[in-house]
């Protein structure tokens, strides 16, 4: 087993509140400064920039698993994490279906587009990536599972769009491979809070909108090879995910 770096949480120029420069070039070299071996590119409500990210992942010896973060009926976000391109873009189609016809404002919330490896501008959303689409978070995570997909509840110490500032407590029969953290806090915090979650998997993720930030926390996954079996694997036992702070990555970054 080997320990393998990973920031799961990381939005590129298409997110409405993403900056322009979270191009997919600018994002892998971040990462492979930062010694991150394990990506997850994680737009609001689309996968459209997704798979030039993999293609320059592949060519860094980096792997990006494609993804978005979902804003469900109840403005509840949560990771979408996808094994391959067939089952993101059956997502994508999902996505499309779901998200309301609503027109983004530039002005609001910025641009919304996709580039290619060379940063040249390939696709602009029209839509408000930023609502809520037509879906609950039960029918959301039965549809990221029935597909293959790892289902995550984002940032759940968050005071909005997260699931307990939303609905006050995670759904009893929610099903979902692990929480996350951010960057605010710790795990060991949530669990004083929330003492009933201590023997759930959680991740700890940047969910980096702007490059700077890639990174400034991660987690840590013990696993036989970098691969996504691997990868899911991991989420079967909470002692192969450590989550690791913002003081200890600098801890860490101190000690070389």
């Amino acid at each position: 087993m080997h320990p393998f770096k990973a920031d799961l949480h990381i939005h590129t120029c298409l997110s409405p509140c993403g900056d322009l420069d979270m191009s997919p070039r600018n994002i892998i070299a971040r990462a492979k400064e930062k010694g991150l071996d394990l990506i997850a590119i994680t737009d609001h409500n689309s996968t459209r920039n997704v798979r030039v990210c993999i293609e320059l992942g592949a060519k860094n010896n980096l792997l990006v698993i494609g993804g978005c973060e979902v804003n469900t009926q109840e403005e509840v976000h949560s990771l979408a994490l996808f094994p391959n391109l067939d089952a993101l873009d059956e997502f994508q189609q999902y996505l499309d279906e779901k998200l309301p016809p609503i027109k983004n404002d530039t002005s609001l919330f910025g641009f919304q587009v996709a580039v290619d490896e060379n940063d040249n501008i390939i696709y602009e959303e029209e839509k408000a990536l930023i609502a809520a689409i037509n879906a609950d978070l039960e029918e959301v995570a039965e549809k990221v599972l029935s597909i293959g997909g790892v289902f995550i509840p984002a940032h759940i110490d968050r005071s909005k769009n997260s699931v307990f500032s939303q609905l006050g407590f995670i759904p009893f029969d929610l099903k979902y491979n692990a929480l996350e953290v951010s960057w605010r806090t710790t795990k060991e915090e949530i669990i004083k809070k929330y003492p009933r979650l201590a023997n759930k998997v959680f991740i700890q993720s940047s969910d980096a909108h702007y490059v700077e930030d890639i990174g400034k926390v991660y987690t840590e996954f013990l696993m036989k090879e970098l691969s996504w079996e691997c990868f899911v694997e991991a989420f079967e036992n909470s002692e192969r995910i450590k989550t690791i702070s913002m003081v200890e990555v600098k801890k860490r970054e101190q000690h070389g």
